[in-house]
């Protein structure tokens, strides 16, 4: 079976209206709304048509380089949804990070999506160039450390970050990837440079599977745990050395911290590593907790080139 260049709908609105519970995670039990993100102070690449947005710690200051990280959406959503369901932008001042959030365009059914997969979607959106310059024009603008930039994506979004660890990992330093894969066929990453990649993935995902989905020509999709072990090869790390870290809690539907972690560290070249985040039983759209962004990005930060 042929690897689906777009993957997995991302909803928002319909699963809302099914349970609004997966969408404000982390109230401690208060059914009240929590606040949505802040406004952003900044828009980016509006000329072209493609705006994105761009938020900055309350503090920033000029003087100080700061990782950047872009925020790529699922199928069907759009940046600012993503932005809302994680809510990213809540924490830029207290990780002192600067948040992109641009939008994907419209495949031939109108559906939004970024072009993870052009060979086999037919769409001829470039969007690696797209993303190069949105990372062009932030450190035109902000005081962006070069050393630490980052993508954090989402199903679609984490299957496009792959793409650019894959052909820009000149100017990426380390990619997120929720439900999201890497190809098959390892001829189709030839990066440049090697990336660092934290993988978090649910057991029960039925839209991305969790073991992949292989194919007779090369055309499916990594597992979770092949697809890291292969990236932290890439960075020099022995994959035979791999280490169990502490358990995380993700997922406010599934009790307890139901999150493995397996980390890649041993051997890896300077500042360069991978780990695998197993969801337990977790599914395409885990009810994150309030420890769940602060955990990607921080972990993001702690690699650098």
């Amino acid at each position: 079976m042929t690897r689906p260049a777009l993957v997995a709908p991302l909803v928002l609105l319909s699963a809302l209206s099914a349970s609004s519970a997966w969408l404000f995670a982390g109230c401690g039990g208060d059914e009240s709304l929590p606040p949505l993100p802040d406004m952003p102070s900044y828009v980016l690449t509006a000329d072209e048509g493609r705006p994105a947005q761009v938020y900055a710690p309350s503090d920033y200051d000029p003087s100080v380089q700061y990782p950047l990280v872009i925020l790529l959406h699922g199928y069907s959503a759009g940046g600012g949804a993503q932005n809302l369901y994680f809510g990213v932008s809540r924490h830029v001042t207290t990780e002192q990070f600067i948040l992109v959030v641009p939008n994907g365009t419209r495949d031939m059914t109108g559906t939004s999506f970024w072009n993870s997969d052009p060979i086999r979607s037919g769409e001829t959106v470039d969007d690696v160039a797209y993303l190069r310059r949105l990372i062009e024009e932030a450190k035109a603008n902000f005081r962006v450390d070069p050393r630490r930039v980052y993508l954090f994506g989402h199903s679609n979004g984490g299957f496009m970050s792959y793409r650019m660890a894959c052909e820009a990992s000149d100017v990426i330093t380390a990619i997120a990837s929720l439900n999201g894969m890497p190809p098959e066929d390892p001829s189709e990453c030839d990066a440049e440079l090697p990336v660092s990649v934290v993988q978090i993935h649910g057991t029960a995902d039925e839209d991305v599977l969790y073991d992949g989905e292989p194919s007779s020509d090369g055309s499916g999709y990594l597992g979770a745990e092949e697809a890291v072990e292969r990236f932290a090869a890439a960075a020099g790390c022995d994959v035979d050395a791999a280490e169990v870290g502490t358990p995380l809690d993700l997922d406010d539907s599934l009790a307890g911290a139901e999150t493995t972690v397996l980390d890649y560290e041993v051997g890896c070249d300077r500042n360069l590593g991978a780990s695998l985040w197993t969801i337990e039983g977790g599914g395409h759209l885990p009810v994150r907790s309030d420890t769940f962004v602060p955990s990607v990005v921080q972990w993001l930060k702690g690699h650098s080139r």
